[in-house]
């Protein structure tokens, strides 16, 4: 840290100021290939915050970069500065005008916000880009973003009407058109702003030749400074001319932007090609018939999608093996109009033998599928990393005339295969951008050498068909060394020229579009040493090991969404980086980068950090990475025991199987004490466990003592099934058991109860991973052998078995086979109802209800709630829906800790307990997990039924 710095920011920023080397670490990376570790991270709350940090860098000679939601890919948001992240604060809406169809925004906005905002006075903004869900307005701006719309709607460039700026001497400025006297009155003014107003016109002037005929003809640029928008007619405008400048030139600490109509209606079509030439052929054809948009993705993301439950979707509704798809979109307000199109471009792809079929998608459940594949593109692509080489973003954003695509593309390839290297294709070929990155392993000095010369070669073909080498994910460090080859040497001085203008002293955000270093300084994977040796408990299968598992994190920050889906649920509730999937991943890394990553993995700080983790799971399913994050942290809870020893809370709700069986046996005496204030106080002082949540109720009568002395009621023409009896459908909510049992009997199982032992579940969620091996082994030897499927109600237990078992006895034959049996008691009550073995009563108190239902995190994880929706809709006369409300907020245990209570009621407040207060009183509520049920209760006072339990109120 530079002396006197940390001082000069903590005393003049109201936000925070960070300089610990774990946030240092954390905003070291962006989504891109390199890694340059920050002096201070601060999160300002207002201009004035600002305007304190650009003074203080400049008075210690240290560089700021600004930062949004750090998804830039091509180094953008990483420096050695201070960074300043607008995200977590600063994302006000300040004004909405549906009139003059404009907002005013601070930067850390994030696209889908505003679009939200806007939809409710038919508008949007118009860039539409894959990142839409945490990508800043801010970075936007920055990089001059585009999106799969820009054939309609352009760039961030056409739509931001005014900026208002700290320079790079601590001044402000709002950057607006203005007129020949308005622009002379600035230009006359003794300060910064006034001398870029004097300054750029002369400028301009002097270099109008090199202006006109260096800059690349294709108009879809991103890449260097916008000079050729000084030229002509237009007002002086520099709230447009420093768009896609990268924090360079000012900070922007709001934005004025247009809004555009919303389109009522879009439709696709979808091409199902056998080759990707064959798709980037048809597209002319394509835009011959006025599209909104036309996008292609290929096998490889094809591919990874049907691997991802997210995902899975898509595969049930293409048609063959298609090699590749063509998206191809028409939107307007006449839904018949649109058909129309559909069947213009229809004929036209038969008549012109382009691919083999087309999927028509009219309807938003049609389209459900097909656009979140399309939007996670990136991300999937990004997680098929192979080994040590991952597909980098270092020649994945040219763009050419679309009518060049088919030529390109294949002399693309060619340059991929002379140097052996594969990608994956997808992207814009309305606007004839291809985002094609390579597999590299950045840590081998050869792969390194071939990286460069396949950049060098691409950007030369660039040139040759008049296309640009950045068309909307900008120049950062990946692409800025080249531009005085790409513009020349005249138009680039004159560039930098620009940027000693605006920014005389190299404050802000330097080596980006001028004076940059070489592509392959900085670069992510080399700046990390060998991961040191480290044995851990479970079983973490990628190279690399532990640190492999947490660095397979590529910073596309999708966990940073608020909607839809659960992940992140503490990131939604605080906005902070290090509370992100993300942040948790990339300290992981750190600690595990150590020397010693054992006592790394002690460390108070990284403790923090990983805190606020509620082992939702989530991750496992919505990160495309697949970024484990409840596995992760479960070996570092052990790896901190070992040091530190286990706290006195983490036993009790360890041994939970055992305190319920107790408090079973001595119910109702053993409620008592939950219902007792000044017992609940003295519980949370001595075991932490909140006194504001109510405790969950023994019952006397258990599922073992009821499964023991009931009349069996199966014929057992369907076989023997084992019925995982977990801890908290025995002893505290036996109705549930009992009515799964009942169903499946009836349904012509012959059930048995497994009800000895533990999964092991809840000593994981602690870290007590020995103690859980000791726990599994014992389950999975009692129902190893035994024949039938194995089902339960509670999916965070019934899941364990073909999880974590899987993870804790790597290869271990019996904890395979009980992993195979595991079936979801809702697909084999379906079943029973289609066959006719399990009938339903049409006049149930169901009929003509309305059934929300809650998905439990870890079966969405593992599995996802296809089976539970079937079975509900098999309820006559009910209407199904189910409620996208992220995660509950309980996370069992986490909910009940005196800490942590205010997250997981800020969680619950996010989405879940709004929803169920808009639900009219009749409106049935189910869930499947038990912590869902408890916090569903707690934060609304409605009761919510477990699915099973609705099916045997139906039968």
């Amino acid at each position: 840290m530079t002396a006197g710095l940390e001082e000069a920011l903590r005393d003049g920023v109201e936000g925070e100021v960070r300089v610990d080397e774990y946030t240092r670490h954390l905003f070291s990376r962006d989504a891109s290939m390199y890694s340059i570790k920050p002096r201070a991270v601060v999160f300002p709350k207002h201009t004035g915050d600002v305007v304190a940090v650009v003074q203080a860098a400049r008075a210690a000679g240290v560089p700021i970069v600004p930062r949004g939601a750090g998804t830039s890919l091509a180094g953008q948001t990483v420096g050695p500065g201070v960074v300043v992240d607008f995200s977590r604060h600063m994302n006000r809406i300040l004004a909405l005008d549906p009139v003059a169809r404009t907002a005013l925004v601070e930067p850390g906005v994030v696209q889908d916000q505003l679009n939200q905002a806007a939809a409710a006075h038919g508008l949007m903004f118009g860039p539409d880009t894959s990142t839409s869900n945490r990508a800043t307005i801010g970075g936007m701006i920055g990089n001059n973003s585009a999106g799969s719309g820009s054939l309609t709607f352009g760039m961030t460039i056409d739509h931001v009407r005014a900026l208002d700026v700290v320079l790079s001497d601590g001044s402000t400025a709002r950057f607006e058109p203005v007129d020949e006297v308005e622009h002379a009155r600035r230009a006359g003014q003794s300060t910064l702003e006034g001398r870029i107003h004097a300054g750029l016109p002369e400028l301009v002037r002097d270099n109008r030749e090199a202006i006109e005929t260096g800059f690349p003809p294709f108009w879809r640029r991103a890449c260097g400074y916008r000079l050729d928008r000084m030229l002509g007619d237009t007002p002086f405008d520099l709230a447009k001319f420093v768009v896609g400048a990268e924090g360079t030139l000012a900070i922007t600490t709001g934005a004025l932007v247009d809004l555009v109509p919303k389109p009522r209606r879009t439709v696709y079509a979808v091409g199902h090609f056998t080759t990707t030439a064959g798709a980037i052929a048809a597209t002319e054809d394509a835009l011959s018939c006025s599209p909104a948009q036309v996008e292609l993705m290929d096998r490889t993301i094809l591919d990874l999608s049907r691997q991802k439950i997210e995902y899975a979707g898509l595969g049930s509704i293409l048609q063959g093996d298609p090699d590749a798809l063509l998206f191809v979109s028409f939107t307007g307000d006449d839904e018949a109009e649109l058909v129309a199109k559909l069947d213009e471009l229809s004929a036209l792809w038969q008549r012109n033998s382009h691919g083999y079929h087309t999927l028509r998608a009219v309807t938003p459940a049609q389209q459900t599928a097909l656009l979140k594949v399309r939007k996670s593109s990136l991300g999937l692509l990004m997680a098929a990393s192979e080994g040590t080489k991952r597909p980098l973003a270092f020649v994945e954003d040219t763009a050419v005339e679309p009518k060049h695509l088919p030529e390109y593309t294949r002399r693309f390839k060619g340059i991929l295969d002379e140097h052996g290297l594969t990608a994956g294709f997808y992207g814009h070929c309305s606007v004839g951008c291809l985002h094609i990155r390579p597999f590299v392993d950045l840590a081998d000095p050869a792969q390194v050498a071939t990286m460069r010369a396949v950049a060098e070669k691409v950007k030369d073909l660039v040139a040759e068909y008049g296309g640009v080498n950045s068309s909307e994910h900008g120049d950062g460090l990946a692409r800025s060394e080249f531009n005085r080859e790409i513009f020349g040497d005249e138009l680039y001085e004159a560039m930098r020229r620009v940027k000693a203008l605006f920014d005389p002293d190299g404050v802000l955000n330097p080596g980006k579009i001028v004076d940059a270093p070489p592509m392959t300084d900085h670069l992510r994977d080399s700046s990390l040493p060998p991961a040191p040796a480290l044995r851990t408990r479970l079983d973490f299968e990628v190279v690399g090991g532990m640190r492999g598992a947490a660095d397979r994190c590529m910073n596309i920050g999708l966990c940073r969404k608020s909607s839809p889906g659960a992940m992140c649920p503490s990131y939604i509730a605080t906005k902070d980086e290090e509370h992100s999937t993300r942040g948790r991943a990339n300290a992981l890394v750190r600690a595990l980068s150590e020397p010693d990553p054992k006592a790394a993995l002690g460390d108070e700080r990284l403790h923090e950090i990983l805190d606020l983790c509620l082992m939702c799971k989530a991750c496992k399913s919505e990160c495309p990475m697949g970024v484990d994050m409840a596995a992760l942290k479960t070996e570092t809870l052990a790896h901190e025991h070992d040091q530190h020893g286990v706290p006195l809370r983490s036993r009790i709700f360890g041994a939970i199987r055992t305190l319920n069986r107790l408090g079973s046996a001595t119910a109702p005496l053993s409620n008592l004490p939950g219902r007792i204030g000044p017992l609940r106080k003295l519980l949370e002082r001595r075991a932490g466990i909140t006194a504001a949540r109510p405790l969950p109720k023994f019952a006397r009568r258990n599922l073992v003592r009821w499964f023991g002395n009931r009349d069996s009621g199966g014929t057992g023409g369907q076989g023997p099934l084992t019925f995982l009896a977990d801890s908290f459908t025995t002893y505290t909510e036996p109705g549930i058991g009992q009515a799964a049992i009942q169903l499946l009997e009836h349904a012509g199982w012959e059930v048995g109860l497994s009800s000895g032992g533990c999964c092991g579940r809840s000593s994981l969620s602690k870290g007590l991973i020995d103690d859980a091996k000791q726990k599994s082994r014992k389950l999975i030897t009692a129902l190893a052998g035994q024949r039938g499927p194995i089902v339960g109600c509670e999916p965070s237990c019934l899941f364990t078995l073909r999880d974590e078992h899987l993870s804790l006895f790597p290869g271990d034959a019996p904890a395979a086979e009980v992993a195979g049996r595991v079936r979801q008691v809702e697909e084999l009550l379906t079943e029973a109802i289609d066959d006719g073995r399990l009938l339903l009563r049409e006049d149930s108190w169901l009929a003509g209800r309305r059934i929300l239902y809650h998905g439990h995190c870890h079966q969405k994880a593992e599995v996802g709630t296809a089976a539970t929706l079937e079975l509900l809709r098999r309820i006559p006369g009910a209407e199904v829906v189910e409620l996208d409300a992220g995660c509950c907020g309980m996370a069992g245990s986490f909910g009940f800790e005196a800490e942590h209570y205010g997250m997981s009621m800020t969680v619950g407040g996010d989405r879940l307990f709004p929803a169920l207060a808009a639900e009219p009183e009749d409106t049935v509520i189910a869930a499947t997990g038990v912590s869902c049920r408890q916090q569903i209760f707690h934060g609304s006072n409605r009761t919510a039924w477990h699915p099973v339990e609705l099916i045997g109120q139906a039968r």
